[in-house]
């Protein structure tokens, strides 16, 4: 099984701890970086090679992880010159299974990576995504309005939404439309498979997620992490 990781990205929303180190490699708890965690999860999935989509101090992530030795795993990489977005550093990137998995390099999770892959496999899908629930607390009194008038009024709302949790498993035949060196984000990809009648695979998922994303998230990861560490890492934590 292969997997590409999205660790390109310049983690702005991440800084001031991104200032000197690319995102997946910040620490979590007192071992680990969350690509280190990524990669000992999917080597125990039964994963075999990884390439690693890098940009944004790029060098730093290939210094670190080297070829994957470490973790049993076949590593190569695959350098952005500029951003291509989500999809596009696929684009450019030989070789490709038939089926594979995508996921972004600033999650901690415990879904299996290797049933969302089989799952994909077995439904034929061309995108499969991995989606999570999420609540949303609007902290106003929502108004619904026609004509002028008020006709509905909810005061702070809960909504419940299904969210992407950057986790893709993808046929590459799904590429072929698109030109390699462009641009390609998930959004458009998404679209493009709706307007084509190919509706996504939803691999709904409620175990731990969570997107570091910004100081408050890492911050979180960082005071869970001991007691999650069996779970996200078996024997290997």
């Amino acid at each position: 099984m292969h997997a590409v990781i999205l660790a390109g990205g310049k983690g702005v929303r991440l800084r001031p701890y991104t200032t000197t180190l690319p995102k997946p490699l910040v620490p979590i708890g007192d071992r680990y970086s969350i690509l280190e965690i990524v990669l000992h999860q999917l080597a125990a999935q039964g994963f075999t090679s990884v390439t690693l989509a890098i940009g944004h101090l790029g060098h730093l992530i290939r210094s670190y992880v080297g070829d994957g030795a470490r973790w049993g795993l076949s590593i190569d990489y695959a350098p952005e010159d500029s951003p291509l977005g989500t999809i596009g550093p696929l684009l450019a990137m030989p070789d490709l299974p038939e089926n594979f998995l995508v996921m972004n390099g600033d999650i901690l999770t415990d879904l299996c990576y290797a049933e969302l892959l089989a799952a994909h496999r077995a439904a034929g899908a061309h995108l499969s995504v991995a989606t999570y629930r999420r609540e949303v607390k609007i902290d106003f009194g929502v108004l619904t309005t026609f004509g002028g008038r008020i006709t509905e009024f909810a005061e702070k709302p809960c909504y419940d939404y299904r969210v992407s949790m950057g986790v893709y498993a993808l046929n590459r035949r799904v590429l072929d439309a698109y030109t390699p060196g462009l641009p390609l984000g998930f959004d458009e990809l998404v679209l493009d498979q709706l307007a084509a009648g190919r509706n996504p695979l939803d691999y709904a998922f409620d175990g731990y997620w969570l997107d570091i994303g910004r100081p408050d998230d890492y911050d979180r990861a960082n005071a869970e992490f001991d007691a999650l560490r069996p779970a996200l890492l078996g024997s290997a934590g």
